[in-house]
């Protein structure tokens, strides 16, 4: 199986917060590929990435950066698929704005966007994306959540014990 997801970040000291990406994806069977390619400093780089990795046959891309956080612009330039931006707490505004870069975009190029270092939820995204055609992840997307339900209620049975 070809990778479906790719996790595209803008350093490497990005793969700390992106590497939660890569597990969920991993969790779920779904290979991705992992790159750095950054908007700023290999931008000939990041554009080639994004315009052939349909070809590669990726369904989804994950786009982590900090500070001005281009990376998912200058990816969904160029490409139909969708990307996820992953704002990086990376500079002394704690990643407000990247936060802002990636939801600020111009129509006409959506980038989505999780919270600040919301590496996992992009993956959860990624895959939500995914189960629309594969049923597969959808099944197994459907279980996560009546696990996430049932954890919950464990918790709360948990504190209601303490309380009693």
């Amino acid at each position: 199986m070809s990778a479906k997801v790719a996790i595209v970040m803008g350093s490497d000291n990005d793969f700390e917060i992106m590497e939660k990406a890569y597990e969920v994806l991993k969790e779920f069977g779904v290979e991705s590929e992992v790159i750095v390619a950054s908007a700023h400093r290999t931008p000939y780089r990041a554009l080639q990435y994004a315009e052939e990795a349909k070809d590669k046959g990726i369904k989804v891309i994950i786009a982590g950066a900090g500070a001005a956080a281009h990376l998912g612009g200058v990816l969904a330039a160029v490409t139909t698929l969708p990307v996820i931006g992953v704002p990086i707490d990376a500079t002394p505004l704690r990643g407000v704005d990247s936060l802002y870069s990636i939801v600020q975009m111009p129509s006409g190029v959506p980038v989505a966007s999780v919270a600040i270092n919301g590496a996992k939820n992009a993956g959860l995204l990624a895959l939500q994306i995914l189960a629309l055609s594969d049923e597969k992840i959808a099944e197994k997307m459907d279980q996560f959540k009546k696990d996430m339900a049932e954890e919950v209620m464990q918790k709360s049975d948990r504190v209601n014990k303490k309380i009693k």
